[in-house]
C-alpha cells in the first residue's frame, strides 16, 4: 500500500475491523508480523488484514503452486501468500531494502512458513529477467515507476490462466490528476494503458475503501 496524509475515515476502518472479527479470526502469526515490523521503523504500508486474505483466496483459486511477489516490505502479504500454497509449492519474493529482508526473513520464520519461500534481495529489475517462468499468480506491491517494466517481466513469465494483481492503482484518486507532480500517479496511469493495450489480458480494477483508506488493485488474466 502506499503512504497516507491522514487517517482513514473511522466507518472505513470500523468495517475492516468487522470483516476481520467475523471472517479472519486471531492469527497471533500475523499480528506478530506486524508488531516486528513497527518495532523494526518499517513504514505503515502492509496490506491490511482482509486485503491479505483476499490476495491468499486469489491465490487458492487458481490453483497456484509458484508464485512471484514483486515488493516485500517485512513480509506480511507473502505469509498470505504463502499460505494458500500446497507443500511442495513456493513463492518468490524480491525485495530491494536489507533491511526489509532481514526483518522478513525472521518474520518467515517465526510464522513457520519459510520452507515455501525464497526471499531474494537487490533491484528487481535486475533480477526479474534471470527468473524462469512460468509463475501462477504474480503480486506487484513495490515502486510505482516501475510497474510497467514489472507488468512486462510478469507477463514473459507467465502462462495462460496466470493471475496478475497490481496494488496502489487509485491513489486517493491521483491516477486522475493528470496536473499532479506525483511520479507514481503518472506511473499508474501508464500502467492501465499498458494492460488496456495488451490483447494477451483481461483485466480489471477495483477500488477499496478500509484501514489503508482509498485506493485499489488491477486484477489480470493472461489469456494466451
Amino acid at each position: 500500500m502506499v503512504n497516507r496524509l491522514s487517517a482513514p475515515d473511522p466507518a472505513w476502518l470500523a468495517v475492516d475491523n468487522y470483516i476481520a472479527s467475523h471472517l479472519l479470526g486471531d492469527d497471533q502469526a500475523l499480528d506478530a508480523v506486524l508488531a516486528a515490523n513497527a518495532a523494526a521503523g518499517l513504514p505503515d504500508i502492509a496490506v491490511s488484514p482482509p486485503q491479505g486474505r483476499m490476495l491468499q483466496l486469489m491465490a487458492r483459486m487458481t490453483g497456484a503452486r509458484r508464485i512471484l511477489e514483486i515488493g516485500t516490505l517485512g513480509g506480511y502479504s507473502a505469509i498470505c501468500l504463502a499460505r494458500a500454497l500446497p507443500e511442495d509449492g513456493l513463492l518468490v519474493t524480491l525485495e530491494i531494502d536489507p533491511h526489509c529482508v532481514e526483518v522478513a526473513k525472521r518474520n518467515f520464520d517465526r510464522a513457520g512458513i519459510a520452507h515455501k519461500i525464497e526471499l531474494i534481495p537487490g533491484r528487481a529489475a535486475e533480477i526479474l529477467p534471470l527468473l524462469e517462468g512460468p509463475f501462477d499468480f504474480v503480486f506487484i506491491d513495490a515502486d510505482k515507476p516501475s510497474n510497467a517494466l514489472y507488468l512486462k517481466e510478469a507477463m514473459r513469465l507467465s502462462r495462460p490462466g496466470t493471475a496478475i494483481v497490481v496494488d496502489n492503482v487509485v491513489r486517493e484518486g491521483a491516477v486522475l490528476d493528470m496536473d499532479s507532480a506525483d511520479e507514481s500517479a503518472a506511473a499508474t496511469r501508464a500502467l492501465y494503458e499498458a494492460v488496456g493495450a495488451e490483447p494477451r489480458l483481461t483485466a480489471t480494477a477495483i477500488q477499496t475503501v478500509g484501514a489503508k483508506k482509498w485506493d485499489g488493485f488491477l486484477l489480470a488474466l493472461v489469456d494466451m
